[in-house]
């Protein structure tokens, strides 16, 4: 060996080799870092498939799916089945006279044309025979009807023929004073399919710079900064791939989109930015990029991996129900859940095998004494206080919810601009006769038996201000369309609903209607409402359990989030039914919550709360199985983590808030409720009322039944684990420069 080969030997210590972390979740992390080319070109082959066949998922969607289970829903496939039809289209000719002869020859000769063409079942105006007509001239007489029926088996392509012959009767009347505006049910279909899809788009389109704005903010550098984004992205077009499978095998109600997009592109966001600040963590400890990734798989990977679980574990509770609006909810949901998790867990690595070296590594480690850390150790001093203060303050918050009235908004969960909600209000303003009943009872007899219960039993029911003629739908099925006094789906409308159930005059009948749907929807909840609850509540408990081998935190846990889940729940009734903020949001108040909005808002606002409780609870439950005290555990642990569930919870609000600005009154009131439980939990649950519960029960935090602590022993889940020294390679080694005498010798 050469004298400069014996120096250069001295001065570098033999490179160790890393010992690797055991357990599946680092060997995952390891062959995504190893394979990330491939683990890359396949999230990129799910984005571009997701986008080109997913992104067709809006024209599967059903806008109002219904179920078989209630009786609402029985009655009106009673109907359906007698006389099928796909819906209507129904044109207003507004503003000159009705009996104007340019208007009459217009609308006579347009009906006469659309009842020729395929699809049309039928076709009537103000202008034919019978006494249908006069239901169809406003009273003041300078507004007119025409509606065309679409036969069940009428396709898209027939329906869009119809709504532009009826849109040409415009050019035919002029502009002078005369306006014709084209909607109906099948119209307002494909405006709410449009308009979440449009709102889904700018949702995105909103959300996505702003969080990598702030991303960063939080991690000083672009290339960390972009790699939560991508890995959103793919996500994305992972679960629209997945909502694509769905719709095919059932139907998937058009609001079930951008709520499942919107919980996606959150988790995805939150599961990457655990996973890229671990990664950087490691390497400010001296990991090398491969050592790092493997320790971020093993320690943050695993947290992504239990929080997923508590996630979908809170959606799977609304399987209960039989409404396929909560079905789609849950089946869509949960695959989303699967998709984000499984995206941090192998294209995160994958990027981090990429772009680790451009990621700013951190000079120091965070503090132990911060602004996390004083603020706890305040709360501590303070615990009873804090205790009740932040439970009063969030009883109060959600008690508007008490007063909550649920309803189906109908056209009105559309913006005022949207043509399909003009006719609809002007059809129930001025076209009394032509409206939809609040309340119809479908009659299994004849026109005849069905006159006589309606002339003797419903007629003469307090609340009802008046009867329709029964109209036969068929020999053996008829229907009685009755008007209530009062708001249609009012309490005077349910208790008119209540009395017909109660009194069916010895027929078959079914209740339907909008007051009877949301009667319906109510008595579901009641009835498996509990039983969802439960089935959540036992879940979230055993995997905390599992998780803390404490009975007493998943308590104080499943408390805790019924909390802010009631603020969420208040401050969505103060807005949408009572109107507070409505102008600066852009919408009109309807009265009342989205029947399904309250159940959805619990589903994804629980599942979310656990998600930040799992982020906070690793930290705690870690430093306390290295031996720190109870209150230094939680000191640590909120000092630690304070900062990145902050950060967490900020892109979560900015994400909500993204679609919250969006024109689908659906899609507005989740994200505000999202945006407003997220907001709350990350503040003052998480922030004060958990460290003063933590303070205030002490040792008795880690407590558990002695066979229950042998069950944790056997069978617990560890959410951290006992990472190996690293090998001195990975340190930054300074190279001894050779004896100036020594340098140019030969070998």
């Amino acid at each position: 060996m050469s004298l400069r080969s014996a120096v250069s030997s001295a001065a570098s210590p033999r490179p160790s080799v890393d010992p690797q972390v055991g357990g599946r979740l680092a060997a995952l992390g390891r062959f995504c870092y190893r394979q990330r080319r491939w683990v890359l070109g396949f999230w990129a082959v799910v984005l571009v498939i997701g986008v080109l066949i997913g992104g067709r998922v809006f024209e599967g969607s059903v806008a109002g799916a219904s179920s078989s289970a209630s009786e609402a829903d029985r009655g009106s496939a009673v109907v359906t089945a007698a006389d099928p039809a796909k819906g209507t289209v129904t044109a207003v000719v507004d503003g000159r006279p009705v009996d104007d002869t340019t208007v009459r020859d217009a609308v006579t000769r347009a009906t006469a044309e659309i009842a020729a063409l395929p699809g049309v079942s039928s076709a009537t105006d103000a202008y034919g025979p019978g006494p249908g007509a006069a239901a169809l001239r406003s009273a003041d007489g300078n507004a007119s009807l025409v509606s065309v029926r679409m036969a069940d088996t009428s396709t898209s392509a027939e329906t869009t023929a119809v709504t532009q012959r009826l849109s040409a009767i415009q050019g035919e009347v002029g502009t002078d004073g005369a306006k014709v505006t084209v909607g109906g049910d099948l119209v307002l279909q494909d405006e709410v399919k449009k308009q979440t899809e449009k709102d889904t788009r700018f949702g995105e389109i909103v959300t996505l710079p702003l969080t990598l704005v702030v991303m960063v903010l939080v991690f000083g550098g672009l290339a960390a900064a972009s790699l939560p984004v991508i890995g959103a992205v793919a996500s994305v077009g992972g679960a629209l791939l997945a909502m694509f499978g769905f719709s095919r095998i059932m139907d998937i109600d058009t609001s079930v989109l951008p709520i499942a997009t919107v919980l996606g592109l959150g988790l995805s966001i939150d599961y990457a930015l655990l996973m890229v600040q671990r990664f950087r963590e490691e390497r400010g400890h001296g990991a090398p990029i491969a050592a790092a990734v493997e320790r971020t798989a093993a320690t943050a990977g695993r947290t992504v991996a239990f929080s997923g679980l508590t996630v979908a574990v809170a959606l799977s509770g609304l399987f209960v129900f039989t409404s396929p609006v909560l079905a789609a909810v849950s089946a869509a949901g949960v695959s989303v859940v699967v998709i984000a998790v499984a995206a941090a867990l192998t294209l995160v690595p994958a990027l981090l095998g990429f772009a680790g070296s451009r990621i700013k590594t951190p000079t120091a480690p965070v503090p132990d004494d911060g602004f996390f850390s004083r603020t706890v150790r305040r709360v501590g001093k303070r615990a009873v206080p804090v205790v009740l203060a932040c439970t009063a303050l969030l009883m109060a918050a959600g008690a508007p919810f008490l007063h909550a009235d649920m309803r189906n908004s109908g056209a009105a969960v559309l913006p005022a601009s949207s043509a399909g909600r003009q006719v609809a209000e002007t059809i129930d303003q001025r076209f009394p006769q032509a409206s939809a009943a609040p309340i119809t009872v479908v009659v299994d007899s004849g026109a005849a038996v069905a006159q006589a219960y309606a002339d003797d039993v419903v007629a003469k029911l307090p609340g009802v201000s008046g009867v329709r003629a029964v109209t036969p739908v068929s020999d053996t099925v008829s229907t009685i369309d009755v008007l209530v006094h009062g708001d249609p789906q009012g309490g005077q409308a349910k208790q008119v609903v209540k009395e017909l159930r109660a009194d069916r005059g010895g027929l078959t009948t079914q209740v339907t209607g909008g007051a009877a749907s949301v009667i319906d929807f109510q008595d579901e909840l009641r009835t498996r409402g509990p039983i969802a609850l439960g089935l959540v509540a036992l879940g979230t408990l055993i995997l905390l359990f599992l998780m803390t081998g404490s009975v007493v935190m998943p308590v104080k846990a499943l408390l805790m989030n019924l909390l802010s889940l009631g603020a969420s729940l208040g401050a969505l009734t103060l807005v949408f039914q009572d109107g507070w903020f409505s102008g600066l949001l852009g919408f009109s108040p309807t009265g009342g919550l989205e029947t399904f909005i309250p159940v959805l808002v619990f589903a994804f606002a629980f599942g979310l709360s656990m998600d930040y409780e799992v982020f906070l609870l690793s930290r705690i439950k870690e430093l306390r199985d290295k031996g720190h005290s109870c209150s230094r555990s939680v000191e640590l642990g909120v000092q630690r983590s304070g900062r990145i569930i902050t950060s967490a919870a900020l892109l979560m609000v900015i994400v909500f808030a993204g679609f919250a600005l969006g024109d689908m009154l659906m899609v507005k009131q989740m994200g505000i409720a999202l945006a407003v439980a997220v907001a709350v939990d990350a503040t003052v649950v998480r922030c004060l009322l958990v460290p003063a519960a933590m303070k205030l029960f002490g040792e008795f935090n880690w407590w558990a039944p002695a066979p229950l602590r042998r069950l944790h022993d056997r069978f617990g889940l560890s959410e951290h684990v006992e990472l190996p020294e690293i090998g001195p390679a990975a340190l930054p080694v300074q190279r001894p420069a050779a004896p100036k005498e020594l340098v140019g010798t030969a070998p």
